[in-house]
C-alpha cells in the first residue's frame, strides 16, 4: 500500500499574522507581534499531517518570487518535504489580524501570480511524476489568476490514471469544475452547499428553522450533490453544528465539543488532514471522521493556522460523536 500522501497548493502563500492590542480602521496601528509561515490550504494540510505522525507527506503547487523561495524554505524548515513549480510573478501574502483585546479576527489576502498555460503545463507534468509515488493526492485552495478553472479537473484525471485517490478541497468554478474530475472526496462549506439546496426544495435562508431540520436539509442536499456528480465522498462543515459526510450511501453526523476558539483559519484544512491520516490507514469511516473532526477542533485552540497539537487531537478525539443521520 501506498502512504505517501502529496498535497497541492496552487496559489500557495506567506500567512502572516499579526497580533495587535486593539484594532481600529483609519488610523496608525503598531503591532504587538507578527508570525510567518508558509501557507495556502495544502501546505496547512501537510502540516497537520505532519504533526499527527505522518511522515510520508510532500507539499506541491505554484511558487514564485521572493516570497516563494519563503514558502518552500519555511516548509523545509518546518519538516515538510517539497516539490514545487517556480513559476514568473510573487506569490501573495495572506494576512490575519487578529484583535487580542476584542477577539475579532480580519483576513487580507493578495491575488497571488498570474498563471500561464505553459506553467499549467509544468503543473500538468509535476503532477504526473507525483502521481507514480503518491496513494493520496490532496488538492487545496483557490487557483490563481489566469489559471483555468478546468485545471483541477484535469489534474484529478491524471492522478486517476495512475490509480491515485484524490481529495478535492475548493470553492467556486473551481469547485464546480473540480468536480467533473470525479475526486475520491469534495469537502464544500455551508456556503458552497447552497446550490444543492435549492436544486432540493429547502429554504436554507429561514433562520427559524430548528437545527434538526436544518441538518435534514443538508443530508438531503449532499446527497443530491453526490449522485449529481457520482462522487463517494462529500463531507459539509457546518461550523458549530459539527459536519455532516455523506460515505457510501450513508449520511453521518459529526458532532463536536464547545470550544473557544484563539484561531479559526485552518481549521477545515485540519479536517481535511485528519481524514487523510486515518483513510491512507484504511480505518473505518466513523474512524476517519473522528479523526478528522477532532484536528479541525483542536486547530481552532492555537493561534497559528494548521497547528494541531498531538495532545489537543487526543483529548478531542475522546469527544467527538459520530452517528448516522436519518
Amino acid at each position: 500500500m501506498k502512504t505517501k500522501i502529496v498535497t497541492v497548493t496552487l496559489n500557495a502563500a506567506i500567512d502572516k499574522t499579526y497580533y495587535m492590542n486593539g484594532f481600529s480602521t483609519g488610523s496608525v496601528m503598531r503591532v504587538d507581534r507578527v508570525h510567518a509561515i508558509a501557507g495556502g490550504k495544502g501546505l496547512n494540510v501537510a502540516r497537520v499531517l505532519n504533526q499527527l505522525g505522518h511522515a510520508e507527506v510532500k507539499a506541491s503547487g505554484f511558487i514564485a518570487g521572493y516570497n516563494g523561495q519563503f514558502i518552500a524554505k519555511a516548509a523545509e524548515d518546518e519538516g515538510i518535504h517539497t516539490d514545487f513549480v517556480a513559476i514568473n510573478g510573487e506569490s501573495r501574502v495572506c494576512l490575519s489580524i487578529v484583535d487580542e483585546v476584542s477577539g475579532s479576527f480580519t483576513e487580507v489576502l493578495e491575488p497571488g501570480p498570474w498563471i500561464t498555460q505553459e506553467d499549467e503545463n509544468l503543473m500538468k507534468a509535476k503532477i504526473t511524476e507525483l502521481a507514480k509515488q503518491a496513494g493520496l493526492i490532496i488538492f487545496s485552495g483557490s487557483i490563481p489568476k489566469g489559471c483555468r478553472p478546468e485545471l483541477y479537473a484535469e489534474l484529478i484525471e491524471i492522478c486517476s490514471s495512475h490509480g491515485v485517490d484524490v481529495f478535492l478541497d475548493t470553492s467556486g468554478n473551481a469547485l464546480v469544475e473540480g468536480i467533473k474530475g470525479k475526486p475520491g472526496l469534495i469537502k464544500p462549506n455551508e456556503d458552497e452547499i447552497k446550490p444543492w439546496l435549492t436544486h432540493a426544495g429547502n429554504q436554507d435562508s429561514d433562520s427559524n428553522m430548528t437545527v434538526e431540520a436544518s441538518l435534514d436539509s443538508y443530508s438531503t442536499a449532499i446527497r443530491n450533490l453526490a449522485k449529481d456528480t457520482e462522487i463517494p465522498r462529500v463531507i459539509v462543515s457546518l461550523g458549530a453544528m459539527g459536519a455532516l459526510a455523506y460515505i457510501e450511501d450513508v449520511v453521518y453526523r459529526v458532532r463536536i465539543p464547545e470550544l473557544k476558539a484563539v484561531n479559526p483559519v485552518g481549521s477545515g484544512d485540519s479536517f481535511v488532514a485528519g481524514f487523510a491520516y486515518a483513510h491512507i490507514r484504511d480505518l473505518p469511516v466513523v474512524e476517519c471522521l473522528r479523526f478528522a473532526a477532532a484536528a479541525g477542533s483542536a486547530n481552532v485552540l492555537n493561534p497559528t493556522a494548521g497547528c494541531v497539537l498531538p495532545e489537543d487531537h487526543q483529548r478531542l478525539m475522546e469527544q467527538i460523536e459520530v452517528d448516522i443521520w436519518g
